[in-house]
């Protein structure tokens, strides 16, 4: 009996062991068919398309801009400065920070006294000099005569000597009265010579007075000048500033008491990068005479100016790079402006033609660009960049008419296909409704009973609900969602209102159902929120129109 109990069991494990595997092969058979099946109904890859702003592009005649910033600076500026020092006796009214002056009024004066004796004395010594060679040319004249009276009695007392001896050739004369008129004679030349010397002691004397003249004249003039310089006037019209000085106080020389700024004569210094520079270089190297408008932004009011280019740095300061360039300023409203003031500056070149002017994030930095072409594909061309005016690039070699793409991105290239949205054109408006209070009601309970929602999204849904008008995507959203409740709890109980307020809904038959269920399940992008919300409202066997529209046209059918 034992041996049969254990025979019986051993047949029925085996039975047992058998069916399980069948039924393994079964469902292991089914599940690879069922996985066949869905992957013959999945939809294939479809190629993506990128969504690119685009522009049409146009040839243009566009004068490029330089835009830069400088400061104004004055091209004539004259410190005032003690020539004279001493006690401050005079000084204008006008004498303060900002005041206007006229060219030759009176500015300041230091006390004259020690300039107006130092002058009289120099007179005095000029009045003496002068005396001096008065008498000195006096002297010269009696020397003159003295010599000439020297001269005469030489000539006598050697015509006498001659006498004495031609007496003494016929035998009539000694030789005693001979050596007499020899002796008259040698001393007649000695006096001679003696007033010789002294005509040249009188001329040298006329010499020394006349230096000694000039001198004292030298002297007078710097007196009067030193008088002069007491009085310090405006040399031009201009407007006073860092005046330093009161009357009655001690200034030493060459101490500075105020400036004069020429508020005619300004001009705006500004550096330019060399690439900036570059272009406003003719073919022979020299700097363009271009035309600049600066501007100084004083709160609600605007200064503007106009200038030339007028010249640049002689040198590049050290730790510094590009030019720093100067333009002279004209016009009425260059009055109103001061050293100091910080100008913006923009400086116009002459036009260019037949250029574009298009984004910088469109063009790469050796002027390829990406245009529309068939088929809404993309392609490459190639340009000349002409001048980088801030976020704006102006290029020439383009296909104008064409459209291009504004920006690059990273996944766009040649051949790639895109989606293109072009300036101007409005995105349409959300359609809205406008809620009875019976619907407004139940889609606020809907929204306040779903513990799943976020508590933010819940706010900002319920807000929404609130208004007048309600987006119909949102409303049709929530009632999609509602629905397969309310039918799997009473779908007969449904009021005419409410038949009337939900949205169109179509019944699937099996085929479209699995298509649809496998194509939801197959979506790996899509939320699992939504799919398990969605995969309830299809197998109910009815699904609103929009879903099912939306779904179907996913899937290229």
């Amino acid at each position: 009996m034992r041996v049969l109990a254990r025979a019986f069991t051993a047949v029925f494990l085996l039975c047992v062991t058998l069916g399980l595997l069948g039924l393994a092969a079964i469902t292991l058979s089914e599940a690879r068919q069922e996985q066949a099946a869905r992957e013959g109904r999945q939809r294939p890859a479809s190629e993506r398309e990128y969504a690119v702003n685009v522009r049409t592009l146009d040839a243009q005649t566009i004068a490029p801009k330089i835009t830069a910033f400088g400061e104004v600076e004055s091209a004539r500026t004259l410190e005032l400065r003690a020539a004279v020092p001493g006690r401050v006796v005079a000084l204008a009214e006008n004498f303060r920070d900002g005041s206007q002056v006229s060219a030759g009024s009176l500015l300041f004066q230091t006390d004259p006294a020690d300039a107006l004796s130092a002058q009289a004395l120099a007179q005095s010594d000029l009045a003496e000099a002068r005396a001096e060679l008065a008498e000195a040319t006096q002297a010269l004249g009696l020397a003159e005569e003295d010599l000439r009276a020297a001269e005469n009695q030489e000539t006598l007392r050697r015509q006498a000597l001659q006498r004495q001896r031609d007496l003494l050739d016929r035998g009539a004369g000694t030789v005693a009265a001979v050596e007499t008129a020899e002796i008259s004679l040698a001393g007649a030349e000695q006096t001679s010579v003696g007033r010789a010397q002294a005509l040249a002691n009188a001329q040298s004397r006329i010499e020394r007075a006349e230096i000694t003249l000039a001198r004292r004249q030298i002297s007078l003039a710097e007196a009067d000048r030193t008088v002069e310089d007491t009085k310090v006037f405006a040399p031009f019209d201009g407007v006073l500033s860092e005046v330093a000085v009161v009357a009655g106080g001690l200034v030493n020389t060459n101490e500075k008491l105020a400036d004069v700024i020429d508020p005619n004569a300004l001009e705006v210094a500004f550096r330019l990068s060399n690439a900036q520079f570059a272009q406003l270089i003719d073919e022979n190297g020299r700097l363009r005479q271009v035309p600049v408008r600066a501007a100084l932004s004083l709160d609600d009011l605007t200064v503007q100016v106009t200038g030339v280019v007028v010249r640049a740095s002689a040198a590049v300061e050290a730790g510094q790079t590009g030019r720093r360039v100067f333009a002279g300023l004209t016009g009425g409203a260059v009055a109103a402006l001061r050293p100091g003031d910080f100008l913006s500056v923009v400086i116009e070149e002459p036009p260019l033609e037949n250029v574009a002017e298009i984004p910088a994030t469109a063009v790469t930095n050796d002027g390829r660009v990406l245009v529309l072409a068939a088929e809404d594909r993309l392609e490459e061309v190639q340009g000349e960049i002409l001048r980088r005016q801030g976020d704006m690039v102006l290029m020439s070699g383009l296909p104008f008419g064409r459209e291009i793409v504004t920006a690059r991105l990273p996944q766009l290239g040649p051949g790639v296909k895109v989606r293109a949205v072009r300036e101007g054109a409005m995105p349409e408006a959300p359609q809205t409704v406008t809620l009875d209070a019976e619907r407004r009601a139940r889609l606020v309970a809907a929204v306040e009973g779903n513990a799943r929602m976020p508590a933010e999204a819940k706010e900002r849904v319920l807000a929404r609900l609130s208004e007048d008008e309600v987006p119909l995507a949102m409303v049709e959203r929530l009632e999609s969602r509602m629905r397969p409740a309310a039918q799997a709890s009473s779908p007969t109980s449904a009021s005419p209102a409410q038949a009337a307020a939900a949205p169109d809904t179509i019944a699937l038959d099996d085929g479209r159902k699995a298509r649809l269920i496998a194509f939801v399940e197959g979506n790996t992008r899509m939320p699992d929120e939504a799919k398990t919300r969605i995969l309830a409202q299809l197998n109910t066997g009815t699904a609103p129109k929009d879903l099912v529209e939306r779904l179907e046209s996913r899937m290229g059918g």
